[in-house]
Order: C-alpha cells, then sequence, then structure tokens
C-alpha cells in the first residue's frame, strides 16, 4: 500500500496560489472540517491568533484520488529555480496528439488569465509541453 502524501508550497499568498491551483488542476478548495462553516470559524475554535488566519490553504482533488496541494505563507520570496515542478497533463487521454496540443494551448491561456507566465514552449518526442511560472513565480509546466 502506497503512503499518504501532499505537495506543499511556500507562498507569499496562500489564499491566492490556492485559487490559482484549483484552476491550474481541477481541485477545489479544501472545506473546512465537519461541524465548521468556515476555516474562521475552526481557526478560532483552536485558538489561531486571528493574524494567522491566512497563513495557510489548500486544494484538494474532488474525486479523492490526486494529493492534497497545501500553501503556507513563509517570509522569505522565492529566489532560485524550482528543485520540484509540477506537471500539469491536461492532453492525457486526448484522442491525438492535435487534439492533445489544443487542450495544452486552452488550458495555457486559462491559467495565463488567472495569472501565470508563460516562459517557453519544450518540444519532446512523446509530445510539446509549456513551462510556465504560476503567480508567484513557481515554474511548472503544462502538457
Amino acid at each position: 500500500m502506497a503512503i499518504a502524501m501532499q505537495i506543499v508550497i511556500d507562498a507569499a499568498d496562500p489564499a491566492r496560489l490556492a485559487e490559482f491551483w484549483a484552476l491550474a488542476l481541477a481541485y477545489r478548495q479544501q472545506p473546512p472540517p465537519p461541524g465548521f462553516d468556515t476555516w474562521e470559524d475552526f481557526a478560532r475554535s483552536i485558538e489561531v491568533p486571528e493574524a494567522k488566519w491566512g497563513d495557510r490553504a489548500a486544494v484538494v482533488d474532488p474525486a479523492g484520488v490526486g494529493p492534497r496541494v497545501f500553501f503556507q505563507r513563509v517570509p522569505e520570496g522565492k529566489t532560485a529555480k524550482n528543485r520540484v515542478h509540477i506537471d500539469v497533463s491536461v492532453s492525457v487521454g486526448a484522442a491525438d496528439r492535435e487534439q492533445g496540443w489544443a487542450l495544452v494551448l486552452a488550458h495555457v491561456e486559462r491559467l495565463v488569465g488567472a495569472g501565470a507566465t508563460m516562459l517557453r514552449e519544450v518540444p519532446e518526442p512523446a509530445g510539446h509541453c509549456i513551462v510556465m511560472r504560476d503567480p508567484e513565480g513557481n515554474e511548472f509546466c503544462v502538457q
């Protein structure tokens, strides 16, 4: 049996990155624990100071299959290239390469509209990908 895992991304604005990555991955914001209408209600119940309420956010796969992605506020900004990145594989299941590339381009356009930056196209034997940066500069690929 595999061991459960989550992806953790350091952020200046966890809520903004969570919103972006929910769109990028077709995920949703993680709802608060049962018995709480909001995350603020939950934070208050466990005595998290109000000044810290925006320090964390998470998105989850609505089907419960993919890993949780957790965003945590850190004081320092991003200073170098990521050592690990996320591949957003929107072309999986496409009927052919042409349809797959059309899916990639449409998703890239949505992500640029949500604050991402397109860096470059990388031709690969198995199919092209586009290297991008999220709104805080973290590199990722759309394929």
